[in-house]
Order: structure tokens, then sequence, then C-alpha cells
């Protein structure tokens, strides 16, 4: 492993040993995890006091290279500490990113600045970017999924923390519904000590009924909503998903994944993926929505993801727009 690259594992040991290094950029195909890797981080370097003060977060897709090099030229105030998040690094051009790396050298010891890309914008490994980052001897930490054996493990740690144990057979179906996702593992998990007793053993029929998959509820949820033209209740759950690191592209991706399993429920046929046992439920949706709706859905859903890639419009706002004509379409 590169002096410079660092696992998630190794970033937390070095975290709770209260060593920071100067920068680090953090990549990778987990949202989630990197958007709590970085709140952990900012809790951990930062009193509570400062944080209002003392914590600067940037987004690189907005705010101009000039600016971003204006808040590193600041010096912290005597005893104070400081840390810039910038998101979405990976938007500035070569030499303004050059530029902009030039700022951390010589490391200054009371400021730690974390970069990052959301998943479906980082980087090849090799790229420019990242021989950028190393020769300017940024901690490189890589966010992947879950392994199937990790989201096991931590499944069955955190049951136990509950005074729960989990069957054999329900501890796989748990951990297809988590498809590797630190957030929905987190939240199924808190889903199962909340609904039963302490001690109490997990069965396939609790996991069947208390979780649905951390990604697919949502999306559920969120379908519910729209056809019942729910448009203020839809806005809120968008932002809330977004709040919680899930990038605009991945709830896109899963709101289409969901309403092609509709469209061929609709139409007699299986869902997408391994949700036959959701079967039910599908069926349950499918009916209030008619087949041409689900078309026109499906083909809003693509222009969406589109616009998601290519408008001038904020990923945020694209989503929403989408949300607002489908619950006056649906409504």
């Amino acid at each position: 492993m590169s002096h410079f690259m660092a696992t998630p594992k190794a970033l937390l040991k070095e975290i709770d040993s209260d060593r920071f290094k100067p920068a680090y950029y953090f990549y990778g195909a987990e949202d989630y995890r990197i958007v709590e890797a970085t709140k952990y981080l900012v809790h951990k370097y930062l009193p509570d006091r400062q944080r209002i003060t003392s914590y600067r977060r940037l987004d690189g897709g907005s705010c101009p290279a000039r600016d971003l090099i204006a808040e590193l030229s600041a010096i912290p105030m005597l005893g104070d500490k400081l840390i810039i998040t910038v998101s979405n690094v990976q938007s500035y051009k070569p030499k303004e990113l050059a530029n902009i790396l030039k700022m951390l050298q010589p490391p200054d010891p009371s400021r730690v600045v974390v970069f990052s890309s959301p998943s479906h914008k980082a980087p090849k490994k090799g790229s420019a970017i990242f021989k950028a980052m190393q020769k300017a001897e940024v901690e490189l930490v890589e966010f992947a999924k879950l392994s199937r054996n990790e989201v096991m493990s931590q499944i069955t740690g955190a049951l136990k923390r509950g005074k729960l144990s989990i069957e054999p057979e329900a501890l796989n179906l748990l951990t297809d519904m988590v498809a590797g996702n630190r957030g929905g593992l987190d939240t199924e998990v808190s889903k199962l000590v909340n609904f039963l007793e302490p001690e109490a053993t997990v069965t396939s029929d609790d996991v069947r009924r208390v979780c649905s998959g951390y990604e697919v509820y949502n999306v559920f949820e969120l379908a519910d909503r729209l056809v019942e033209g729910r448009t203020d209740f839809v806005l809120k759950m968008l932002r809330t998903l977004i709040a919680d690191g899930n990038h605009p592209i991945l709830i896109s991706t899963l709101l289409q994944q969901h309403f092609v399993s509709l469209y061929l429920v609709k139409n007699g046929k299986q869902p997408l993926g391994r949700r036959g046992w959701m079967l039910p439920r599908f069926k349950s949706q499918a009916s209030r929505f008619s087949e041409p709706a689900l078309e026109q859905i499906l083909i809003d859903l693509a222009v969406a993801d589109a616009d998601l890639r290519r408008s001038p419009l904020s990923d945020e706002q694209v989503l929403e727009q989408l949300a607002i004509e489908t619950c006056k379409k649906l409504g």
C-alpha cells in the first residue's frame, strides 16, 4: 500500500488516537460512508464550541478555485483549529487543482483539509487527480461497499450489542438486503432492535416483516407518496435522503429500477433483482398505477437521469422538478 493510501479501518484508528493528517481525499462507491467518515473526523478534530466558527464546508462544483485558495490562505487564530471540507473536488481543472494543492505546503499543524468526490464522479485510480493528490502528500482513503463477510460480521455485532441474536437464514437474507450499504445496515439493524424484545432471536420472518431493505424501503415510500400526489412530503423525503449522503443520481437510479419492477409486475413478470419475496407489495403498489402512467414515469425518469449529468440546474433541483411534475400527473 502506498504511503499516502489508507483503509477506512486505518483511518478510524488514526482518528481515534487523535492523529490527523493535514489533508485527505475520500472517494469510492459508498457515498454514505464518505459522509459519515467526514462528519466523524470533524467531530473528533474540533471541540463543539469551535465547530460554528472553525468549520468550512465547500463544494467544488460551486466554489471557484480562487475562493477555495483564499480559504486555504487564511491563518487560524492562535490556539484555534480549522477544518475545511471540499466535496466535488474533481470539478476543478488540473491547473486549478495544482494551485489549490500548493496551498497545503508546508502543512499547517492547526488545519485539516478533507477533499472528496461522489461515487459516480470519482476519478479512476492512476488518473491525474490521484497522482496530484499523492504528490501533494494527501492521504487517499477509498470507501468501497462492505464485503459480504463484513456485512455479516457487523450485523451480528450490532445485534449482539442490542441483545439480539440472528438465525443463519435470516442473516443471509438481511445481508442480501443491505447489499454492502453501510447506511442500510445501520437502519435495518436499528429497526430490528426497536421491534424485538431483548434476548430474542431474529428470524427470516422478522426480517421480511420489519426490514424492507434500506434503499428499497425509501423508494417504496417515495412511490407511495408520488401516486398520492403528496408533493410536500415527496420533496421532504428527497431532501432528507440527499442530506443523509445519498447522491441524487443514486436516488434516480433506484427510482428507475423500482418503476421498471412495477411495470414488469403489472405485466405478470417478476421484479428486478432478488426481490421476489416482495412480490405482494409490488403487486399492491403496481395496482395503483395505470400502464400508460408507468410508461410515462419511466420516460420522465430517463430524462431526469440524463439531466442530472448535463443540466445547468443543480442535481437537487432536477430531482425536485421531476417529483413536482410526477405528483401533478398522478395526484
